[in-house]
């Protein structure tokens, strides 16, 4: 139930204001000052703020000063004197919501306070939904433990919160939007618009009006003024992906923007600044495609400032169990049902397979066996035909399915066999401490004997770690 804090020094006001909000469903808490308002605006949360202007000690203008110092967005509504209308104006100036004058219409107040509740909503939907893209959107959700991915992470912490245009080089499918999403969020524009732009899939003939916008009459069907994604983009981050595929004359107006921080719109002359950063992504060898003529050099140079590649999931396939576990337990959230896992057989066809879709191929994949296995543990028989072609082997050599055997080194250490339960039982306390006492050391020696580096590894607090290589007598107390 939305929560309405009402402070007034009049006892009849409050009582009359009590009554009417309870009985159009909102709950209300009382303030007899403004010093008791604030008191209690400080301890809780609510949806709206009635105060009244004119009271002694702490009037509703202190009120609603007090509250922006306390960085509090909570709308705010305003009683005033019907002769005191410049006091009203005063608070709109502070920020208040509306103002109301006595005596007031309880019709037109109900009016009021509902529109009020209505934006404080869409405020704290807001809020959260940004909070929760920020979250998505931090280092964890690049999803990947192999050195190339370690790499990727350590350049975008050090590149995310400047100003420079990166260039994202990569296959389609292996997350190149996700990377600039990471950049953004992880950037002081991060509460300022992320504005993805598929430069491939916007016909070229629209695309100088979706970037740059248009003037109503500009051109045939132009019937108003459209906004384009530079200017929706203002104070946040653009990113231009699939920017290879530019026609020139949008390449030559692309740099400018780059140069100057200005265009004008599709048939405007009024030149429009902007506060934008430019993420560039592209899965075209831009060098090549500059010595054929087809991307003009300038503007290569000016894209390509900070590059970043991301690398196809075949070169780091110790990571693919690990976008597997991920995409699992999504697709199981979504379905109610318990995470698919794999058969040792299933996982080797998995590990070996080139992937030529990347992470996107996996996420499909993942989706599709957790809608179409009903088992828990997918089979071999249970994955697409092009997946029962050939293995390869620790030396990286190809070799047959039905020499699969031979297939051992780090896919098994991925891999951990459950061991058998004998007929008198198994202490499964210490089979567990022997397994993490194992995967510490193996981190240790991973990381060169840099705690902190093993700790990341296993993704723990450093403090954690210590602690328990302590419990196990790996150190000293």
């Amino acid at each position: 139930m939305p929560r309405i804090l009402v402070i007034d020094d009049d006892d009849i006001v409050r009582d009359v204001l009590r009554t009417y909000i309870t009985g159009i469903g909102f709950e209300v808490i009382l303030a007899s000052n403004g010093r008791e308002g604030l008191r209690i605006a400080k301890e809780d949360s609510f949806d709206l703020i009635i105060t009244d202007i004119m009271m002694p000690e702490i009037g509703g203008i202190e009120v609603l000063k007090e509250l922006s110092l306390m960085n509090n967005t909570t709308p705010v509504l305003v009683i005033t004197a019907y002769g005191t209308v410049q006091n009203a104006v005063e608070a709109m100036k502070l920020g208040a919501f509306d103002y109301i004058t006595k005596p007031f219409n309880l019709e037109e107040l109900g009016i009021v306070i509902n529109r009020a509740i209505g934006i404080s909503r869409l405020q704290r939907e807001n809020l959260l939904l940004k909070r929760e893209l920020k979250k998505k959107y931090q280092f964890e959700g690049l999803i990947g433990d192999s050195p190339a991915m370690q790499r990727l992470c350590e350049m975008i912490e050090k590149i995310a919160d400047t100003e420079s245009t990166v260039l994202i080089t990569g296959e389609s499918g292996t997350g190149k939007e996700l990377i600039a999403k990471t950049i953004h969020y992880a950037s002081s524009r991060s509460e300022a618009p992320f504005i993805p732009v598929n430069c491939a899939a916007i016909p070229k003939d629209l695309l100088e009006s979706e970037l740059f916008g248009h003037e109503k009459g500009a051109f045939t069907g132009a019937l108003n003024t459209r906004i384009g994604r530079f200017e929706l983009a203002n104070k946040g981050t653009l990113f231009l992906d699939e920017v290879g595929e530019l026609a020139p004359h949008l390449q030559v107006k692309l740099l400018r923007v780059l140069q100057e921080r200005e265009f004008e719109r599709v048939g405007g002359i009024k030149t429009i600044k902007v506060d934008v950063r430019i993420l560039a992504a592209t899965n075209i060898d831009l060098e090549k495609a500059v010595k054929e003529g087809r991307f003009r050099e300038d503007l290569y140079y000016r894209l390509n400032v900070i590059p970043l590649h991301v690398p196809p999931l075949r070169e780091r396939r110790e990571d693919i169990p690990l976008l597997m576990d991920h995409f699992a337990r999504e697709y199981a959230r979504k379905r109610k049902r318990q995470p698919i896992r794999f058969s040792k057989e299933a996982m080797k066809a998995l590990l070996n397979y080139e992937w030529p879709g990347n992470v996107r191929e996996v996420k499909n994949l993942m989706e599709r066996l957790t809608i179409l296995v009903s088992s828990d543990v997918v089979n071999l028989a249970d994955l697409p035909e092009k997946f029962h072609g050939s293995l390869i082997d620790a030396s990286g050599e190809v070799i047959s399915q039905q020499n699969g055997d031979r297939f051992q080194s780090w896919t098994e250490e991925m891999i951990p066999a459950t061991p058998e339960i004998p007929e008198e039982g198994i202490d499964l306390n210490q089979i567990i401490e022997n397994i993490e006492r194992d995967l510490i050391l193996k981190a240790l020696e991973k990381a060169g004997g840099v705690k902190s580096k093993a700790a990341g590894l296993l993704k723990l607090n450093r403090t954690t770690l210590i602690e328990k290589m302590k419990k196990m007598g790996l150190i000293s107390r």
